[in-house]
């Protein structure tokens, strides 16, 4: 069943949605909507330049969990090499315009310019985040996403450079490691997440673990 938003902030419950998670449309990408939307594992997901807001909770959780993350042999090696630094919500601005760039020329969510605006202003008040790596000065890639309590919910990631956004996702779980993390939701599997510990887990052991962490406002 796909139901339809109202004005007033609410969403119907995700168990009552379609087997690819689609939820409900309609709606706005207003800071309030999109904080109750994550705190219910909920997010927007724009399958075309034009249309109404497409929201979606699949059932079965695709995430990493900080401690699981997954560094391979040959990515062990360049991270020691130093080819690569990182920063923390350096860029931010950078890297969601870089990731809607790249989106112009793949299939699958468009990242447009509500978007980028709603997901801007998430950060300026301390609800978005976005990890850097750099080669020298240059950006070479990063990614991004919701932040609220100990949970990061990943939107998009982007690489400039080999291996750039792995590093990213490294550097993002090693963050969350040190300051008490306890989750990544990926939204979707993709083979690049699954190699890096990605997994499977039901929707109650989900929200099982948001709730503690995660605060909608």
């Amino acid at each position: 069943m796909i139901f339809r938003l109202i004005d007033d902030l609410v969403f119907p419950d995700p168990r009552l949605g379609e087997d690819d998670g689609l939820l409900c449309i309609g709606g706005d990408l207003s800071v309030e909507r999109l904080l109750l939307a994550y705190s219910n594992g909920i997010f927007p997901w724009y399958a075309f330049r034009e249309g109404e807001i497409r929201w979606y909770c699949p059932l079965d959780r695709f995430v990493i969990f900080p401690d699981e993350i997954h560094v391979s042999h040959s990515m062990r090696t360049l991270l020691n090499k130093g080819r690569y630094a990182w920063s923390i919500n350096r860029a931010f601005e950078q890297v969601i315009g870089l990731c809607g760039q790249l989106r112009e020329h793949e299939h699958g969510a468009w990242l447009g310019e509500d978007m980028i605006k709603a997901y801007t202003e998430l950060h300026r008040r301390g609800y978005a985040a976005s990890v850097e790596v750099w080669e020298g000065d240059r950006l070479v890639g990063g990614l991004y996403g919701v932040t609220n309590g100990r949970c990061f919910f990943g939107e998009s990631m982007f690489s400039l450079a080999p291996s750039a956004s792995k590093v990213a996702l490294i550097a993002l779980a090693r963050q969350m490691q040190a300051h008490g993390g306890v989750l990544i939701d990926c939204q979707f599997e993709t083979p690049h997440l699954k190699s890096m510990g990605g997994r499977y887990i039901s929707y109650d052991e989900y929200m099982s673990i948001l709730h503690p962490g995660v605060t909608a406002r």
